[in-house]
C-alpha cells in the first residue's frame, strides 16, 4: 500500500516539474512552425558520363547562395530604431454676470423687498497639457528558416534563438515575410525590409520573475477605481 502510495506521489511531482518546465517557456506570436526541414532530394539518374548534372545539384551553374527554398536559412540584421514624441495642450474660460434688483412700488405687500439689489458673476477656467515620448532601439543578428514559398515567390521566414545564461534563458524570436530581391550577397537581409515583421525578446528566470507583477496586485490594479 505504501509503495503504491509513493509512486502517486513520485508521478504527481514529475508531473508538475514537467507542468511548469513547459510553462516557463514564453508565448510567441511569432508565424509558426519555427523550423522546416527542406524537401527531399530526388533520386539520383543514371549517370550519363557529365561532371554537372542539372536533376541532382543543389544549385544552378548561375545561381548564388541566397535562400530561395524551403528549409534554406537566412540572416536576419536587426535594425529597428523608432521614435515618437507627442504634444498637446488646450485651453478654455468663460465668464458671466447677472445682476437684478426689485423697484419701490408704493401700495404693494413685500415692502421689506423692495429697493434690493442683486449682483452674481461666475468664472469659470480650464488649461491642460500633455506630452508623450516613445524611444526604442533593438539590434542584433538571428538566423531564420524559410518555412513557406508563397506563390508570388517571397519568403515566409521564421526562426528562433534561445540563450541559456546562468538560471535564466533569452529567447530572441522573428518572423515576416522576405522579398528575395532585398537579399544581398551575403544572404541577409535588414528587419526594416521585411514586412509583416515580429519581433521578440523574451526572457525566464528570478530576474524576469522580480520584473513581473503579482498577480493578485494586477488585479487589484484593475478593479479599484481610485
Amino acid at each position: 500500500m505504501l509503495k503504491n502510495v509513493s509512486k502517486i506521489l513520485l508521478s504527481g511531482c514529475l508531473g508538475m516539474l514537467v507542468l511548469s518546465g513547459c510553462a516557463m517557456v514564453p508565448p510567441t506570436n511569432v508565424h509558426q512552425p519555427m523550423s522546416a526541414r527542406p524537401q527531399p532530394m530526388p533520386e539520383k539518374a543514371a549517370a550519363n558520363g557529365g561532371i554537372y548534372k542539372a536533376e541532382t545539384a543543389r544549385l544552378t551553374l548561375f545561381e548564388d547562395r541566397r535562400a530561395r527554398f524551403v528549409g534554406d536559412t537566412l540572416n536576419i540584421l536587426i535594425e529597428e530604431k523608432t521614435n515618437a514624441t507627442k504634444k498637446s495642450s488646450s485651453s478654455a474660460s468663460r465668464t458671466g454676470s447677472a445682476s437684478a434688483s426689485v423697484p419701490t412700488i408704493f401700495g404693494l405687500p413685500g415692502k421689506t423687498f423692495q429697493g434690493t439689489a442683486l449682483d452674481g458673476s461666475s468664472s469659470n477656467t480650464f488649461a491642460g497639457k500633455g506630452d508623450s515620448g516613445s524611444n526604442n532601439l533593438f539590434t542584433g543578428n538571428i538566423a531564420v528558416t524559410v518555412i513557406e514559398v508563397l506563390a508570388n515567390g517571397n519568403l515566409l521566414v521564421s526562426g528562433e534563438k534561445q540563450v541559456a545564461i546562468d538560471q535564466g534563458t533569452e529567447y530572441i524570436r522573428f518572423s515576416g515575410i522576405v522579398n528575395p530581391t532585398t537579399i544581398n550577397g551575403s544572404n541577409a537581409v535588414s528587419s526594416t525590409k521585411v514586412a509583416d515583421a515580429r519581433i521578440e525578446y523574451k526572457g525566464t528566470g528570478y530576474i524576469d520573475e522580480a520584473q513581473t507583477m503579482g498577480w493578485l496586485a494586477r488585479f487589484f490594479l484593475t478593479v479599484l477605481p481610485f
